[in-house]
């Protein structure tokens, strides 16, 4: 009698499960928000990101040079830097006022101010300067212009140095210039570029908020169509709390298996950026971080009232969510609480792991901390999940309880004056 009993319960929550399942799928794909999110901004996000920075490196900036000196080593100055691959000289300025006009209209991207004492001071052995001023809009083309003239004005001292210095040799010129020589390669971004950098990253983020997204305005619908605002309807295939859990869950797990494919593996190979990390490791990572970011999404709905208020608090967070991942802010510069808030978030370890496989080679040994997180984190918030969930079924069950109350109290008033 009682394993027939418990049979029965669990093929009653598995069936029930099935339906939340087919409901959700349905809803999904009836609610155009939600389906916005999981499917049309996972598919277009990264493919706008990627190539906007698919060239990883821009050539041929525009520059104007204000050159106020008009001597021998201006002109040997500027000359360099024209011939350089990432910069092109295309306008000469009186002065910085006609100079900085030129920027304002985007005809040029930087200025290179030359003062009147430049030859003079270096003829007198003294210290000179070359302003660089850049128009912060596109850190691209920032990047090209500063390095450029900082590569220059190296050149250029080192010539200096072999001039005062004496020698006979080029051994001896060599050492001298440069007494400790380097060779740098990039082994994880081979085109130095900002696109490998920190798009992988991102794509993983998107992954989350875009989840979240989707699973808040989803609840944000079944709030604002129950006449209580309840988020559990009143039916009889919603009065367990694990089986509502699962039958969600499993809903988002099947679209973001593929949407999860989609983005750190087609993306990353449309647009070349390393991939180096094996599929057995990749497809271990990816089963933690897609169930943690999951029941995240389960609880935060609880939160969302209206359709709007996940948006308002999930857009928000997105950028402060990318620097505490460690990518763009080095990970041991984040103070100790910022670090104690990122651990509330699947993405702060998904990102760190999957950076670290994906573009550094490493294997699922080698980011073992990061992954054991992640299933710690998908526990916690499936029981936060069930537990929420569970309070909402007996918040409904109150109300429909005052409601026959109600109704009751009606019907015998209407008996009474009869």
């Amino acid at each position: 009698m009682r394993k027939d009993g418990l049979l029965q319960t669990m093929m009653d929550g598995m069936r029930d499960a099935c339906l939340i399942w087919r409901e959700e799928m349905r809803q999904v794909f009836k609610d155009e928000g939600v389906l916005i999110f999981f499917i049309l901004v996972p598919l277009a996000y990264p493919l706008l990101y990627s190539w906007i920075y698919n060239n990883e490196v821009v050539h041929e900036v525009p520059v104007v040079v204000v050159d106020e000196s008009h001597s021998h080593f201006s002109r040997q100055f500027i000359r360099q830097c024209d011939a350089s691959p990432d910069v092109r000289i295309a306008y000469y300025a009186a002065d910085m006022d006609e100079a900085r006009m030129l920027v304002g209209r985007q005809q040029a991207r930087a200025v290179y101010y030359i003062p009147a004492d430049f030859q003079s001071r270096l003829n007198r052995m003294e210290q000179t300067a070359v302003g660089v001023y850049c128009d912060m809009g596109l850190m691209l083309t920032y990047k090209a212009a500063y390095q450029t003239a900082v590569l220059v004005s190296q050149e250029m001292n080192s010539k200096i140095q072999i001039a005062l210095s004496g020698h006979y040799t080029a051994r001896e010129e060599a050492i001298q210039t440069r007494p400790l020589d380097y060779d740098g390669q990039p082994i994880f971004s081979p085109a130095g570029g900002y696109g490998s950098f920190i798009l992988p990253g991102v794509l993983m983020l998107i992954l989350q908020q875009t989840l979240v997204l989707g699973i808040g305005l989803s609840a944000g619908t079944a709030r604002e169509s129950n006449r209580y605002h309840d988020l559990v309807p009143i039916q009889k295939h919603y009065h367990g709390t694990f089986r509502i859990v699962l039958g969600k869950s499993l809903c988002y797990l099947m679209i973001y298996a593929v949407m999860g494919a989609w983005l750190t593996v087609v993306v990353p190979r449309l647009f070349h950026f390393p991939c180096l990390a094996h599929w057995q490791d990749l497809l271990a990572l990816m089963l933690p971080y897609t169930l943690a970011c999951i029941f995240f999404g389960i609880t935060v709905s609880c939160l969302v009232r209206y359709r709007e208020n996940v948006m308002l608090l999930m857009v928000f967070v997105s950028v402060p969510l990318l620097f505490l991942s460690g990518v763009s802010w080095p990970q041991s510069n984040i103070p100790g609480f910022w670090q104690g808030v990122s651990w509330l978030f699947p993405s702060t370890f998904g990102v760190r792991a999957y950076v670290r496989m994906n573009s550094m080679g490493a294997t699922l040994g080698d980011v073992l901390t990061e992954y054991r997180l992640l299933w710690v984190q998908t526990l916690v918030y499936f029981f936060i999940a069930c537990m929420v969930y569970r309070y909402q079924i007996a918040l409904s069950r109150l109300h429909a309880i005052e409601r026959l109350e109600f109704l009751k109290h009606k019907r015998a008033a209407k008996r009474a004056e009869k």
